[in-house]
């Protein structure tokens, strides 16, 4: 014979030992739940009263081992109790229970209904519960209809639907398309078909979406185009109102020429002038009336005091030049020096003592050439002014204190027929000339401004303007005065 392999080699073993007896089980412990075990030889299923329980993993194990050993040629095991030993052949020892963790969780097969309660995680029963029953093994009509409700679930049970939400979802969806402009717009490519809540389009997408991009950009091309023709209008409406504002609005007042004011560096060359140190110094000399200016004779212009005759005289002169320079801005006029009135009355009324001052040769024009003729008037203690108005034909007194003196424009009146009459050998009748006292002047309201009133009077008046200053313009006259003649030039 061959080698023994290993199972006969320990079956021989076996033979050789004892057979074990096993000890009768002991009963369960109060902490574990009692383990399965099988049928006991004496009890006859027949005689039960209940039915027999549904074998268990553990008793049909057993079953197929006991089987496995029927095959064999022998007495049956039911004959021979489970605890006496065999005395010809060994027997092998029951299967040991199928061990299970008790402290495992056990997990329910609903799957295939078994709809027993479900093992709590807990360590072990409690034993307070019965025990769970085992499972029922499932027949094949059972199977049958597992398979076909597995393979093809039945419809969900239907459930009621509330009337609200059951609106809302019969209601289809709406396709809104916005237009932003009607013209553009094509009937038949742009027409949708909307059926339930499916909408149609006969319009190819890519075409759809160039339309879509090509009316927004009309769009702002139409805003910018609406931009640029507002700002374009708004330009018209200002240049218009840049026509239309001189007319409605109040035109700014121009200073008038008399009142221009001084600029700073001309206030500092009068304050200068008039407030040195050495009073002897030649501040003008006016060549062609032989007039020479110092710090002493101008200071006269100075507030509060009288002027004096050279500052009078070399501002007639200066008044003369500026009509020479502008004839069309000024009237042509004559004016007379402080020392001619008095000449004039010297012997009472004596013309042939100022006979030889107005020649034509010496003043270049004969006094019936001109539109004013003007007379300073020399009272001891205050001056006042005598005009001859050629123009007009008649003879006018101006006195700041508002008097009137009719004896001057009498003797002014001789003197002028007398005056025509020698120079042209004409005969007026100026003696029927109206005499008068202007009324309506601008009055001085002090003891010291007289002078500087009838300068401005001359002045005004050879403008052919209205007598529109007053008592407040004098300070600043006084500077202005002093400027011009410092500059030998009347403004």
């Amino acid at each position: 014979m061959g080698a023994l392999t290993d199972s006969r080699k320990r079956l021989t073993a076996d033979h050789r030992l004892p057979i074990p007896s096993f000890p009768p089980p002991s009963p369960p412990p109060p902490s574990k739940r009692p383990k399965l075990a099988p049928f006991p030889s004496s009890l006859d299923p027949s005689t039960s009263a209940s039915p027999p329980p549904n074998p268990s993993p553990q008793i049909i194990h057993g079953a197929a081992a006991a089987a496995s050993t029927s095959n064999t040629p022998g007495p049956s095991s039911s004959s021979i109790p489970a605890c006496s030993p065999l005395p010809n052949r060994r027997r092998l020892p029951p299967p040991p229970p199928f061990k299970r963790p008790i402290h495992g969780p056990q997990r329910v097969l609903r799957a295939f209904r078994f709809d027993g309660p479900a093992r709590p995680h807990a360590a072990g029963p409690s034993w307070s519960s019965p025990p769970a029953p085992p499972p029922r093994s499932l027949g094949l009509e059972q199977y049958v209809e597992l398979v076909s409700s597995v393979s093809h679930p039945a419809p969900p049970t239907p459930t009621t639907i509330p009337d609200a939400a059951r609106e809302k979802e019969a209601v289809p969806l709406e396709v809104v398309a916005i237009e932003e402009d009607g013209d553009d717009r094509k009937q038949q490519d742009d027409e949708e078909v909307v059926r339930g809540s499916v909408v149609v389009r006969r319009v190819p997408l890519y075409k759809e979406l160039y339309e879509a991009s090509s009316r927004k950009r009309d769009a702002k091309l139409k805003t910018l185009e609406f931009e640029v023709r507002l700002a374009e209008e708004g330009r018209l409406g200002l240049e218009r109102l840049a026509e239309v504002l001189p007319r409605i609005s109040p035109k700014e007042e121009e200073v008038p020429e008399p009142f221009v004011p001084l600029t700073d560096e001309d206030e500092e060359i009068v304050r200068e002038a008039l407030h040195g140190r050495n009073s002897r110094e030649r501040l003008a000399v006016h060549e062609p009336s032989n007039i020479v200016i110092t710090r002493e004779i101008l200071q006269c212009l100075n507030n509060q005091e009288w002027l004096n005759d050279e500052v009078i005289n070399l501002y007639l002169d200066l008044l003369k030049e500026r009509e020479l320079r502008q004839p069309s801005k000024f009237l042509r006029c004559h004016f007379f020096n402080t020392f001619f009135y008095k000449k004039l009355i010297s012997g009472g009324y004596d013309y042939k003592a100022v006979r030889r001052w107005t020649t034509k040769r010496k003043l270049g024009y004969s006094l019936i050439e001109c539109d004013k003729i003007f007379v300073p008037i020399h009272k001891e203690v205050h001056w006042c002014l005598a005009v001859i108005n050629i123009k007009d034909k008649k003879f006018q007194y101006l006195d700041s204190l508002g008097s009137m003196d009719m004896k001057v424009l009498r003797i002014l009146a001789r003197y002028f027929v007398d005056e025509v009459k020698d120079k042209s050998g004409q005969q007026i009748d100026a003696l029927s000339w109206k005499q008068e006292g202007v009324t309506n002047l601008p009055l001085q309201e002090n003891g010291w401004d007289c002078g500087m009133f009838m300068l401005k009077y001359i002045d005004f008046y050879s403008r052919n303007m209205d007598l529109i200053f007053g008592q407040k313009h004098m300070r600043y006259f006084r500077k202005r005065t002093a400027k011009e003649i410092l500059n030998l030039r009347a403004e």
